[in-house]
């Protein structure tokens, strides 16, 4: 291993130290009950909460995914994803956050999301937590094993190691940490992580438009690509046999611009529809100490997407004119951050700033791995195998599930050409469309019956995989995110089926008052 890799490798190592550090540190509370490990007994503050929520959100997707798309594709499709990630993000606080706060006490003290559907509904037979859990095992198994690639990618571009170990060794740390620390281990390292990940960014962009020759260079430079700096096209890389761009002169060869119509703009957009379903961040939301900061928090999250997602867009941008012909797939462009930091920064500094991408991963991976395995052990195992169990066993059951759970990510995530863009768009898409809708009508229309929330929760997970699958590469006007479409036909079948069926039991329309009330007086 050369000198300046072996610098880059001290400075991550010192990083991992210190995340190990705060796993040990709060060993002690996790262990404590199943409500610390979980959700850390809604104890956390508003800097914690904001940062937390969106660093385990964003992960190894903002510092490789997102560069990546804009560096292949150029401006629009970057763009596009990243403003309706931030409006998303906003209406996610404004409108869920608070509410599902006081309502998760409110329903039996929820501290899971298919407790709280469940809870929220009355059930006696556990359908509704059943299909909640089970969809949450099966999206974040693939979200996790999208930030085991970015790991894999990330160490074996810097090492020049095979990516199947470093894959692995990144896998096992991260397993290893969360098996230790729980949520609130989770939330105090993302909460370090999103400093991290916001710091790095800055600072290879800067660094990144000084070496480019400043704004001027750069966008006469990119505008010699067609499509490449336009909102409204898409730059089209000519891909030769190999599926490599084609290289003529040193420079990359483009084809003439392709159209980027308003329903690819408005499918684009419908990322921002995912958050209203996403476990990590609304359990970010359940466990924070006193709902009023809630609104500290959500300035302080808005701030740092704005500032995140624009630096990492321009770091593609910008990457693409200092690197013009170094990186030939979609797959190898996700390198561009790294590439950059590598190239421009001493390598110790390197190994801090690139310590970002592993920072994004563990914020993100830890937190999909507790929430998954909390979803068999607190909702599968006690809720419906053996509801008599202690929470010792329900300790060591989350912990078992964890581990199995990340053995399967591994072997999803064995194969080094997966985008991670693609990866993690499709889990996004899951959670989005099977909760996002039912969180919002269970938040905002007391009519919503039983049945409707799970006529909702099948028709948007199942559309999902129809979408993508099946008529997603019929092309045209169907070649649009199945976000969106299944986003729609869970809406459609909760409000079609909860008209259908006999209004819900006054139990449950008194406590839906009594949680509107709350929020009201606050």
């Amino acid at each position: 291993m050369e000198g300046g890799s072996v610098q880059i490798l001290v400075a991550m190592l010192a990083y991992i130290a210190v995340v190990i550090g705060i796993g040990i540190y709060y060993a002690k509370r996790a262990n404590e009950s199943s409500d610390n490990f979980i959700i850390g007994g809604r104890s956390i503050g508003p800097w914690v909460t904001a940062m937390g929520a969106e660093a385990s959100d964003m992960s190894g997707w903002l510092l490789m995914g997102l560069p990546g798309v804009a560096y292949f594709y150029g401006l629009s499709d970057a763009f596009w994803t990243a403003l309706g990630l931030l409006i998303g993000t906003y209406l996610n606080w404004l409108l869920v956050a608070k509410r599902i706060r006081h309502f998760s006490e409110i329903a039996g003290d929820s501290i899971t999301i298919p407790d709280f559907f469940s809870n929220r509904f009355h059930e006696k037979k556990k359908v509704i937590l059943t299909i909640a859990a089970l969809f949450i095992l099966i999206f974040f198994t693939v979200y996790a094993a999208s930030c085991f690639v970015t790991v894999g990618k990330l160490f074996s571009t810097l090492f020049g190691l095979k990516y199947q170990y470093m894959m692995i060794a990144g896998a096992l740390f991260v397993i290893a940490y969360t098996f230790i620390g729980g949520f609130l281990a989770e939330s105090a390292s993302d909460f370090m992580q999103g400093i991290v990940m916001i710091i790095a960014l800055t600072m290879a962009l800067g660094v990144g438009i000084f070496q480019a020759g400043g704004i001027d260079t750069i966008v006469a430079n990119a505008r010699q690509i067609p499509g490449f700096l336009d909102f409204f096209g898409m730059a089209s890389p000519t891909l030769g046999a190999d599926g490599k761009q084609l290289v003529e002169a040193g420079k990359p060869v483009f084809g003439a611009s392709s159209p980027y119509g308003w329903l690819v703009i408005v499918s684009t957009m419908s990322w921002g529809l995912g958050y209203f379903g996403m476990p990590q961040v609304l359990l970010k939301f359940m466990g924070i100490r006193n709902p009023r900061e809630l609104k500290l928090s959500r300035r302080i999250a808005t701030i740092w997407v704005i500032i995140s997602m624009g630096a990492a867009l321009l770091i593609g941008l910008v990457g693409r004119v200092l690197f013009p012909a170094s990186l030939l797939t979609h797959g190898e462009a996700e390198n561009i951050f790294i590439l950059t930091s590598k190239t421009y920064f001493i390598p110790l500094f390197a190994g801090l700033v690139m310590a970002g991408i592993l920072a994004a991963t563990i914020s993100s991976s830890d937190s999909y791995l507790l929430i998954s395995a909390t979803a068999f052990s607190k909702n599968i195992y006690q809720g419906i195998l053996k509801k008599e169990a202690s929470d010792k066993a329900i300790l060591v059951a989350t912990r078992a599930t964890l581990v199995v759970i990340s053995i399967v990510a591994m072997i999803i995530a064995l194969d080094e050409n997966s985008v991670i863009f693609k990866v993690v768009s499709f889990a996004w898409a899951g959670f989005g469309a099977t909760f996002g809708p039912l969180m919002l009508f269970s938040l905002f229309w007391k009519r919503t019956t039983r049945a409707g929330a799970i006529a909702g929760m099948l028709a948007g997970g199942g559309m999902v995989f129809v979408w993508k699958l099946l008529v997603r590469p019929l092309g045209g006007a169907f070649n649009i995110y199945e976000l969106l479409p299944a986003f729609v036909a869970s809406t459609l079948a909760i409000v079609i089926v909860s008209l259908l069926t006999k209004l819900p039991e006054q139990s449950v329309l008194d406590q839906f008052e009594h949680a509107r009330r709350i929020h009201d007086e606050e």
